[in-house]
This record gives C-alpha cells, sequence and structure tokens, in this order.
C-alpha cells in the first residue's frame, strides 16, 4: 500500500506540476506573443520613420542644390558692390586730396591777398602796364565764393573724369 500511495503521490505532484508548468508557459506564450507584436509594430513605425527620413534627406539635398545655385548667382553681384566699395573708396580719398589742394591754394591766394593789401600798392607810384597788372588781379581775386564753389565743382568733376579713365 505505500507504493501505491507513493506512486499516487508522485501522480498528484506530477499533476500539479504540470499544472503549474503548463500556467507558466501561456504566461510565458502570451509575452512572448507581445513582444512579437510590439517588434512587428516597432519595424512599421521604422519603415514610416525610414521613408519620411528619406523623403526629408531628399528634401533637403534639393534645397541645397537650389541654395548653391542662388548662391552662384548671386556672386557676382556681391563681387560688384565689392567693387564698387572700392571705387566709391577710392573716389572718397581722391576728392578728398582735391579738396585739401583746394583749400590750400585757397588759404595762399587769401594770404597772398591780406599781404598785398598790407604793401599797399596804391602808394606806389605804377607805370601802365603795372597797374593793368593789379586791376586783372583784383579783377580775378575780387570774385566772391559762388565763382570758387563753381571751380572747386569743376575740379571735383576733372578729377572724377580723370578717374574713370583711369580705372577703364
Amino acid at each position: 500500500m505505500i507504493i501505491e500511495l507513493s506512486v499516487a503521490l508522485v501522480a498528484i505532484a506530477f499533476a500539479v506540476l504540470v499544472f503549474f508548468l503548463i500556467k507558466t508557459l501561456k504566461s510565458a506564450k502570451d509575452s512572448l506573443d507581445k513582444v512579437s507584436q510590439t517588434l512587428v509594430e516597432v519595424q512599421k513605425t521604422m519603415d514610416e520613420l525610414t521613408y519620411e527620413v528619406k523623403t526629408t534627406v531628399r528634401h533637403a539635398n534639393e534645397i541645397t542644390a537650389d541654395v548653391q545655385h542662388k548662391i552662384q548667382k548671386i556672386d557676382p553681384v556681391i563681387d560688384s558692390v565689392k567693387n564698387l566699395g572700392d571705387v566709391m573708396n577710392e573716389l572718397t580719398l581722391t576728392v578728398k586730396q582735391v579738396s585739401v589742394t583746394v583749400i590750400e591754394k585757397y588759404r595762399k591766394s587769401r594770404e597772398l591777398k591780406e599781404r598785398s593789401k598790407e604793401v599797399s600798392i596804391k602808394e606806389a607810384p605804377l607805370t601802365p602796364a603795372e597797374e593793368r597788372t593789379v586791376n586783372s588781379y583784383d579783377a580775378i581775386y575780387a570774385e566772391k565764393s559762388p565763382g570758387k564753389i563753381a571751380t572747386v565743382l569743376k575740379g571735383v568733376d576733372v578729377a572724377a573724369t580723370l578717374w574713370k579713365k583711369f580705372r577703364h
């Protein structure tokens, strides 16, 4: 009877073991099914993302090519603007030099005029030729500033013309 009891106890223990083993295997199967389903969803998502990334990269490449093409078209304009800036700088320097020269000539003529007044030419007896020279000198330097401004503008115009010819 002990053997029968032992065999029955072993059969019951085996049945309980098989029951819990089946329960564990079903649980593991459910987990593996969920993992498999998650992997399928991840794969679909990756495929969609891969397509989107490829599309985005393609668009980025097109935009880059378009920007490079437009930059190549704008480069000559930028070079022209730079050259124009250089010309304007040089022209400004030239005008500055011309204006300094004109101002210096004006100062010298003014000083000369003031000195001539101090010497008082009218006190000394003049020959007719000297008198004509003094009168012509007075006539030239008696002009007011509009004549001098016109002279300065003509000088600037001449300098600009020379600069154009020099550049060509």
